[in-house]
């Protein structure tokens, strides 16, 4: 009787272990993306001559209003492919010379939007963006050649990419895929989004920006087909003094929604792709510089920056030329798209990931003050089978531990002293698919 009582409970274990349809479909997605399709758009785009934001609105073929066109186009081929999945249009703003010294004329900034709709919750928003637009030494020169085929044609035709993966299959939440204008100027695309998903209540559960995905040769000799960098804002901006002033008792100084989902991302990566050596960059982007998820994170959204590890600057910003034995120019021949592919697959496993799972829980309070023991309560998450409490060394940049705590919402860990670590709830769907983990914003007795 004892025997066949320790079968059924190994039994029950390994059958908890076996992955379900969706976590094993990750791997398909994974092998889903092409290096050649990739590199096709990558040509194409690198095709235009320049994709300025000032430049050509007119042509066919050459200048940002031809590229945007084209990206619109590719939209709407894969929604016919998908029986009309994605909804695509055109989301715009306009600026003037009185907004920057980098606007040398007015224009209209064109972003252009495809909506795969979630069945479930259709108004909460995972985002993946590439940047449309292009520059040259002379960022207000709209005229000379700038092909951008790594910054930022790279990020752009991974997230076609994406849309061409994902779309063949359906999710809960609602995956955005856009194609952002403006980012050389001020990043006015990024802003222009962010304030119409603002206006419109979407709920984004994270924003992914993608600001040069294919290159593997740094300037410094560096030559590296595997890592790769996420960048992320510590701490909210939109905090208040209050939750400031609150987190010199309470901790969090590196706890922020952004820098949770940078930590999601790490964990998937590491999981699904160990060949891949993702590096979590505690900072919102390079040193003193931005990318367009800057924009959601003034907004109050989640939102990161992924791109290449080790950048080659005699490639960005540049006229074509040859200079003292070097070529400079962000010229197609120094795009690597195996590497493309990759972090392409990054963001598509973390998207779909993102767009199956539960919302992440709200309001997760923490106790445990003067005692032997830490407890944490939440809000129920609609969609979620039950929640999974993380904590960690207040040192450490990953959540190290866990524990699968069932359908509840609220539970005490015994004997794990409050002052020791740091703690964080996520919500698990029916597919074991987890939401991004939230740390506590407030205290209980």
């Amino acid at each position: 009787m004892r025997i066949a009582i320790l079968l059924f409970l190994a039994a029950g274990i390994a059958a908890a272990q076996v992955p379900s349809q969706n976590q094993q479909d990750i791997y398909n997605i994974i092998d889903d993306v092409s290096a050649d399709r990739i590199e096709y758009d990558v040509r194409k785009l690198a095709g235009f001559g320049t994709r300025n934001t000032f430049s050509d609105t007119i042509s066919d073929t050459r200048g940002i209003g031809a590229a945007r066109r084209w990206i619109k186009a590719e939209f709407d081929k894969i929604s016919a492919d998908c029986g009309g999945c994605l909804e695509v249009f055109y989301q715009k703003d306009y600026v003037t010379k009185d907004m920057g010294s980098r606007i040398p004329k007015d224009t209209w900034v064109v972003n252009v939007i495809a909506i795969q709709r979630g069945t479930t919750n259709p108004n909460d928003f995972v985002m993946m963006s590439g940047d449309i637009d292009s520059r040259n030494s002379d960022g207000s020169d709209f005229t000379k050649d700038a092909p951008g085929a790594n910054d930022n044609a790279s990020g752009m035709a991974g997230t076609i990419e994406a849309a061409r993966v994902l779309t063949k299959r359906t999710f809960k939440n609602s995956i955005v895929y856009v194609g952002l204008s403006g980012e050389e100027q001020g990043l006015f695309g990024g802003k222009g989004l962010g304030e119409y998903a603002k206006k419109n209540n979407w709920n984004v559960i994270g924003f992914l920006n993608n600001d040069m995905i294919g290159n593997i040769e740094g300037v410094d000799g560096v030559i590296d087909n595997r890592e790769f960098r996420i960048f992320s804002e510590p701490t909210d901006p939109t905090e208040t003094e209050r939750e400031r002033g609150a987190r010199r008792f309470y901790g969090g100084e590196v706890d922020g929604i952004s820098r949770q989902l940078a930590r999601y991302i790490h964990k998937s990566v590491n999981h699904y792709m160990p060949e891949m050596d993702p590096m979590m960059v505690y900072r919102l982007d390079r040193f003193g510089r931005g990318g367009h998820h800057r924009p959601f994170n003034d907004l109050g959204y989640p939102g990161i920056r992924i791109m290449e590890a080790h950048e080659n600057y005699t490639q960005q910003h540049q006229d074509i030329r040859v200079e003292d034995g070097i070529a400079y120019g962000d010229v197609v021949e120094h795009v690597n798209f195996p590497y493309a592919k990759k972090l392409t697959a990054v963001n598509a496993i973390n998207l779909a990931q993102l767009a199956w799972a539960p919302t992440r829980p709200q309001n997760v309070k923490i106790g445990g003050i003067v005692e032997a023991d830490v407890k944490l309560a939440w809000d129920a998450v609609k969609g979620a089978k039950g929640y999974r409490i993380y904590w960690r060394d207040t040192t450490s940049p990953t959540w190290d531990y866990s524990r699968y705590v069932g359908d509840v919402t609220e539970f005490t860990l015994d004997g794990i002293v409050i002052d020791n670590y740091f703690f964080g709830v996520a919500a698990v769907g029916e597919d074991g698919i987890e939401s991004i983990v939230s740390f506590p914003s407030g205290t209980m007795r």
